[in-house]
């Protein structure tokens, strides 16, 4: 493995072809919700229509939806054996913050990463483009300023 690596940042390893599968999922998993739904598969659009206001219909599957993403590494846990390793901050003021501000871009941005990166790009919409240059751009920023300005 090589890499930047600190105390906060671990190395990570180069995973091309799990990567590759788990792309291919999540497009096929996208195709899938618009074929039958009719629906762009944002997670943070189905996640906020679980929540009162109820709106029409498809209040299962959007659950199914959210059960399965909680549910994934889990299941890939059982399949492989292997524990899935997840590096959380315990830095709860942080966390919460974080948590704030991507709430607030996904509303402002009328959608997430999810809806916009993923879905969006691919039915070649404008507005997607420039909200994922946007989030792509804060993300690049926001990863220097940590490990490079602010310390790491």
């Amino acid at each position: 493995m090589t890499g930047f690596t600190s105390t906060i940042f671990p190395l990570t390893d180069f995973t091309p072809v799990a990567s590759f599968l788990g792309g291919a999922l999540i497009g096929l998993s996208a195709v899938l919700l618009l074929l039958v739904e009719g629906r762009i598969a944002g997670i943070s659009g189905i996640a906020s229509r679980l929540l009162p206001p109820y709106r029409e219909g498809g209040f299962a599957g959007r659950l199914a939806f959210i059960a399965g993403l909680i549910a994934a590494p889990f299941v890939a846990g059982a399949v492989t054996g292997a524990p899935v390793v997840q590096t959380v901050s315990s830095n709860l003021l942080l966390m919460l913050a974080a948590g704030l501000l991507v709430g607030f871009g996904a509303v402002w941005g009328g959608g997430c990463t999810s809806g916009h990166g993923v879905c969006g790009m691919a039915r070649l919409s404008p507005r997607s483009f420039v909200a994922t240059g946007v989030f792509m751009t804060a993300g690049f920023l926001t990863v220097f300023l940590v490990r490079h300005v602010i310390g790491g």
